[in-house]
């Protein structure tokens, strides 16, 4: 053999050494290779990202989100909803509250109203009223050794839901055969404040009945039933203020509020209806303007009865014929919300499409005309727990036809009374509307009166799946209130979760081939752009 074939011959050699090494070393590779363990998936948005995402885009996909408020009244009044009776252990309580919780998300619910002043009383320790005795059990004031709202706000925002406290101002007991105390001045709490203060005592109506009322008309009474409420802002991070439609007592027949001495004394001159219709409007505006103040994050919100005034008593009432809450409760629902003193309304339209005296489709355009041109948010009362009666509400499509037409007039969301007939799904009406409107999750509204520029886009940083199949993520940059987490798997990015700050961002339900992309959203609701996706 001469040198050149030898000298050929080792670079053949050679290059089938480096190639048969190549091979081996793939070999080896894969002989040794795994998946990565659970909790270290890699993200391919870890590899060279953009700086930042794009405004209504994952992955060059448009997202998909519904923005509407969806939630629930949790009453505490009577144990009706929670807790289930009086006097059960710290242990009982929490345990029955995060099943509501598995309701409302369930649901696909993005808040929930909790009663935490049903009737003068507080479900926090509070320096302005007693325990209240749904939870205690007891009439004599003193603490269950905890702090219920701290737990329940911190658990409702876990979940990615709002906490909206839910306050009666001027109840201050209830009648005693539902088990309150009635108009027994001796079985008031040795702190309650109608007890140190006798002369804001009002005793209505006469009877078995009766329950005591602080006086609207009394300045003292209603600063400090302001500050009662206001207590609870400040110590607790709560995301909504609300109020039902008690302010002074539905009428009964032969009885009149017996209010005379504070309208003598500050009456002013005033018909007693419109001294009364005042003395509303005060407690009204005032919350709003301390509110502003105090947390102008924090939404206010009321939930009057469904009708201002008929038109046959005022030309710009709804075409009614019911009880008018102008006169019967002095609630003047259209100027709190023309002066802009609210953030939502929440008229109750608790009747069926057809109702003579109320029909649906009669009282809900005029609520929407209400609003229209103000900052002013219309959410619905929806009534769940007349479901089942008989009449018109046998029918088991009559929620979701209701809630087809709110979403024709663009109403921005409904609150369902109560939770009780949510969980219950009586014929099968909680399911049916569930299908039909609330399929996936929903962003909350954007505050109007709160502008400020979109927060800072976040970025996924890894994931890991769970033993229950959940997908768990990572990310940086979510300083702001909430997040957002979308999807596609090529085609719209949907909403699958949304979560309060600090909470475990999850898709609990993943599908294979799919990308996601993050927002972070404000106090207001203002959503940043998408996270480069992942």
């Amino acid at each position: 053999m001469s040198t050149a074939q030898r000298l050929r011959l080792g670079l053949l050699l050679s290059v089938v050494l480096i190639a048969a090494l190549a091979i081996g070393a793939g070999l080896v590779r894969a002989a040794f290779y795994t998946e990565p363990a659970a909790g270290s998936l890699p993200l391919a948005a870890n590899r060279e990202q953009p700086v930042a995402g794009t405004p209504g885009q994952c992955a060059g996909q448009p997202v998909q989100a519904p923005r509407e408020l969806r939630g629930m009244w949790l009453t505490t009044v009577y144990n009706l909803d929670f807790p289930s009776k009086p006097g059960l252990s710290q242990a009982q309580v929490k345990a029955e509250y995060l099943k509501w919780l598995d309701v409302a998300v369930a649901q696909h619910h993005n808040a929930i109203f909790v009663h935490v002043r049903p009737s003068g009383d507080a479900f926090w320790p509070s320096a302005y009223a007693p325990w209240s005795n749904w939870l205690t059990g007891r009439f004599d004031g003193k603490s269950p050794g905890w702090d219920p709202m701290a737990f329940m706000v911190a658990e409702a925002h876990a979940r990615g839901l709002e906490f909206h406290a839910w306050f009666n101002p001027y109840r201050g007991t209830q009648p005693a055969p539902g088990g309150g105390s009635g108009t027994d001045a001796a079985k008031l709490a040795p702190n309650h404040p109608l007890r140190l203060h006798p002369q804001w005592r009002i005793a209505y109506p006469t009877g078995k009945n009766g329950r005591f009322y602080f006086d609207p008309g009394i300045p003292e009474a209603r600063k400090f039933v302001e500050d009662s409420m206001l207590e609870a802002v400040q110590k607790y991070d709560v995301d909504g203020v609300h109020f039902d439609d008690f302010f002074y007592p539905y009428p009964e027949e032969g009885q009149d509020f017996p209010d005379g001495a504070s309208y003598k004394k500050y009456g002013l001159g005033k018909s007693k209806a419109d001294w009364r219709r005042e003395n509303v409007n005060t407690l009204v505006r005032e919350m709003h303007e301390r509110l502003q103040q105090l947390k102008p994050w924090v939404k206010f919100g009321i939930s009057p009865f469904g009708i201002w005034r008929n038109k046959s008593s005022d030309s710009g009432g709804s075409a009614t014929n019911g009880l008018e809450s102008y006169d019967a409760i002095y609630a003047d629902t259209r100027k709190w919300v023309r002066e802009g003193w609210l953030d939502y309304i929440v008229p109750q339209l608790y009747w069926t499409i057809g109702f003579d005296k109320a029909d649906y489709t009669k009282a809900l355009p005029w609520w929407v005309q209400t609003v229209k041109g103000t900052k002013v948010q219309l959410y619905i009362g929806m009534a769940d727990y007349r479901v089942g009666e008989k009449g018109d509400w046998s029918d088991p499509g009559m929620l979701d036809r209701e809630m087809a037409l709110n979403r024709k007039y663009g109403v921005q969301g409904e609150i369902h009374f109560s939770a009780a007939q949510v969980r219950g799904d009586r014929l099968g009406a909680v399911s049916r509307y569930r299908k039909a409107h609330y399929a996936t999750p929903a962003l909350l509204p954007r505050l109007a009166r709160l502008t400020a520029t979109a927060p800072p886009t976040p970025r996924l940083t890894g994931a890991r799946r769970t033993e229950n199949g959940r997908l768990v993520l990572t990310a940086s940059g979510v300083s702001t209130a909430n997040w957002a987490l979308y999807r596609t798997t090529g085609g719209p990015a949907t909403l699958v979760a949304t979560g309060h700050v600090g909470a475990e961002i999850a898709d609990p339900k993943p599908v294979a081939k799919a990308t996601y992309c993050l927002s972070t959203l404000d106090r207001g609701g203002n959503e940043s752009a998408l996270s480069p996706p992942a």
